[in-house]
C-alpha cells in the first residue's frame, strides 16, 4: 500500500506533463490585427438579421454543409478564391473534395463556384442556396 502512492503521483505526473507539452506543440502565433478585424467584422455581422430569401455575405456560410451559420466562417482559400468552412473536417472537406466548392443553381440547374454565387437564405433553419445571379433567384421564387 505505502508503494501505491508515490506510483500514482508519478503517474499523474506523467500524465500532467503529457498533456502540457502536447497542448505547446499544437499553439499557433496569432497577427493581433487578424484579430481585431475579426472580431469588429463578428459584431457587425450579428447586428444584421437575415430573414427568409434574404441575399447572405459568403463569409457567413459554411460551404460545406450549405447553412447560414450567423458569424464569419474560417476562410479558406483554394486555387486563388476564398470558401468558407466551419470547423477543421469542412476546411478539409473544401482543400481535397472539389464537389463541395460547387452548387447547383436551383432555377438553371447549372454548377455555380460557391465563391461566385448569389447566396440566398431558403429557410428559416439555416439552409442556403446557391444562384448563378439574381435574376436566377427572382426568376425561382416567382416558378416557386
Amino acid at each position: 500500500m505505502k508503494y501505491l502512492k508515490p506510483t500514482f503521483g508519478i503517474l499523474v505526473f506523467t500524465i500532467l506533463v503529457f498533456a502540457v507539452t502536447s497542448c505547446k506543440n499544437e499553439t499557433k502565433k496569432v497577427d493581433v490585427k487578424e484579430v481585431i478585424v475579426n472580431k469588429a467584422e463578428t459584431k457587425n455581422e450579428n447586428i444584421q438579421n437575415y430573414s427568409v430569401g434574404s441575399q447572405i455575405p459568403n463569409k457567413l456560410v459554411c460551404m460545406v454543409n450549405n447553412e447560414y451559420m450567423g458569424k464569419p466562417q474560417i476562410a479558406v482559400p483554394v486555387n486563388g478564391k476564398t470558401y468558407y468552412g466551419c470547423c477543421q473536417m469542412c476546411v478539409g472537406t473544401l482543400n481535397n473534395d472539389e464537389t463541395a466548392r460547387v452548387g447547383i443553381d436551383p432555377f438553371s440547374n447549372k454548377k455555380v463556384d460557391k465563391t461566385e454565387a448569389y447566396i440566398v437564405l431558403m429557410k428559416e433553419g439555416g439552409e442556403v442556396n446557391y444562384f448563378e445571379s439574381k435574376e436566377n433567384y427572382l426568376n425561382y421564387k416567382k416558378k416557386s
